[in-house]
C-alpha cells in the first residue's frame, strides 16, 4: 500500500498569480521599468483605501521606517523609542541616523507597546515614539498620544495594511506611517514598503529623500518642458524606488487586501473558537475598537501547562508538516544589542515572555479548510 504525502501547510504564502503576471507586461512593453506612472497609481490606491492625502511607495518598510526618521530631523544624540519585541529592523533604523534607541517593553497579551512603560522611557532627548502594530494590531494610539505629548510618533505599520484603530486606518494614526509588502504580508510586491502622512511638507521632503535628494522625479523630468536638464540637489538622499514591475504587481494587489483581510479573520474566529479548550495556550485578543489585519496568527504557549516546552512542540508540528515560527524576537535579546547596550533578558519582561513562548501558526489565503482543520487537532491531540 502507498502511503500517502506528508503534509505541507507553511507559515505563509502569497496569493500571486494570473493577474499579477499579466499586470507586468506594461511596464515590460512600455521599457518604463523604474519608479513611474505605475507606482503613482498604486500610491494613489494605498492613499485611498488607508484615508491619508500622501502615500510614497520605497523598497521596504525598513527603508520606510529611515525615511521618516530622516524626515524628522533625527539624528546624533536624539532617542527613539522602539518596542523590545519588534522585528529588528525597527531598532536598527534609530541607529542609521546615528540616535540611540531606548526600548519600551509590551504587553504579552497583545504583543504591543505598553503605555504605562512607556511613561518611564521618555526624555528630554527623545525625539520619535515608533508605535508597532504588531502582526496586524494597531498599537493602543489614545494611549500612547496621551503620554507621548508633542513628540512625533512613526507608525511601524509593517504587518498592518487594513488595519484599523477606532475607525482610522493604520497609515493615518500617527505623523508618518510605515507599510511593508514583503511576500509573508497580507499583500506584496516581493520586497517594497509605504510611507504614508497628513502633513504635506514631510511626504514632500519623503519623496526626495526617497530619490537621492532630487527636487523632482524621474518622471516629473522626463516629461517636462526639459528633460535633458537634471533634477537640483539640495537634500542628501537615498536610492530607496520602487520599482514600476513592483508596483504593477502592487495595483492588483491592493484590490484584494479587503477580501484577503476578511477571510484571515475568518479563520482567525474558528481558530479562537475551536482552541479556546487548551488551557496552555493563549489566543490572540483584541478589542472592538480594533480592525485587525491579521498578518499572523500569533498564540503564547504557557509552558506550566503545556504538555511540552515551546520549542518542542514547534519540532513536534514540523514533524506533521505544520510550520510555526516564533512572533517574531525581543530585540534587547540579540547578541548586538544586548552587548552593545548591557541589556538583560529581564529588563524588559514582556518582551521576554513573548520572546520565549509566542508561537505563530499558519494563516494564509492559500491554506484550505482542511489545512486548518488539520492544524487545530495536531494542537488538540499533542502529547
Amino acid at each position: 500500500m502507498s502511503q500517502s504525502p506528508k503534509r505541507n501547510i507553511p507559515i505563509s504564502l502569497p496569493v500571486t498569480g494570473e493577474e499579477e503576471w499579466q499586470a507586468t507586461r506594461e511596464p515590460l512593453m512600455s521599457g518604463w521599468l523604474t519608479s513611474g506612472p505605475k507606482v503613482r497609481q498604486f500610491e494613489e490606491l494605498f492613499a485611498a483605501r488607508h484615508q491619508v492625502p500622501h502615500a510614497l511607495a520605497v523598497t521596504s518598510a525598513t527603508t520606510a521606517l529611515h525615511l521618516a526618521l530622516v524626515a524628522l530631523n533625527i539624528g546624533p544624540g536624539d532617542e527613539v523609542v522602539v518596542p523590545a519585541f519588534t522585528w529588528v529592523a525597527t531598532a536598527n533604523v534609530a541607529l542609521y541616523c546615528g540616535a540611540t534607541p531606548v526600548f519600551v517593553d509590551i504587553d504579552p497579551r497583545t504583543f504591543n507597546l505598553d503605555p504605562e512603560d512607556l511613561k518611564k522611557r521618555i526624555t528630554p532627548r527623545t525625539k520619535a515614539i515608533i508605535a508597532v502594530h504588531l502582526f496586524g494590531l494597531c498599537a493602543d494610539m489614545d494611549a500612547i498620544k496621551a503620554v507621548s505629548g508633542e513628540i512625533p510618533i512613526v507608525e511601524d505599520a509593517a504587518c498592518a495594511s487594513g488595519a484599523a484603530y477606532k475607525g482610522t486606518p493604520a497609515g493615518g494614526l500617527g505623523t508618518l506611517g510605515c507599510f511593508s509588502f514583503h511576500p509573508r504580508k497580507s499583500v506584496t510586491t516581493g520586497e517594497g514598503g509605504m510611507v504614508t502622512t497628513a502633513d504635506a511638507r514631510l511626504a514632500d521632503v519623503v519623496g526626495m529623500l526617497r530619490n537621492h535628494g532630487a527636487s523632482i522625479s524621474e518622471e516629473q523630468r522626463h516629461h517636462g518642458p526639459r528633460p535633458y536638464i537634471l533634477a537640483d540637489f539640495n537634500l542628501l538622499g537615498y536610492n530607496y524606488r520602487m520599482t514600476d514591475l513592483q508596483a504593477a504587481v502592487g495595483v492588483v494587489q491592493i484590490g484584494k487586501l479587503d477580501r484577503f483581510i476578511d477571510e484571515r479573520a475568518h479563520w482567525a474566529a474558528y481558530y479562537s473558537r475551536e482552541l479556546k479548550g487548551l488551557d496552555w495556550l493563549a489566543t490572540p485578543v483584541h478589542g472592538g475598537d480594533y480592525k485587525h489585519g491579521w498578518q499572523s496568527y500569533v498564540t503564547l504557549v504557557d509552558e506550566r501547562r503545556s504538555p511540552f516546552k515551546r520549542n518542542e512542540i514547534m519540532e513536534k508540528l514540523q514533524e506533521k508538516g505544520i510550520s510555526t515560527r516564533p512572533g517574531t524576537h525581543a530585540v534587547h535579546m540579540l547578541g548586538y544589542y544586548r552587548d552593545r547596550y548591557g541589556l538583560k533578558p529581564e529588563d524588559f519582561p514582556g518582551a521576554r515572555i513573548a520572546n520565549d513562548f509566542s508561537m505563530a501558526i499558519p494563516l494564509h489565503n492559500r491554506m484550505t479548510a482542511d489545512d486548518y482543520a488539520y492544524v487545530v487537532e495536531a494542537l488538540r491531540t499533542l502529547g
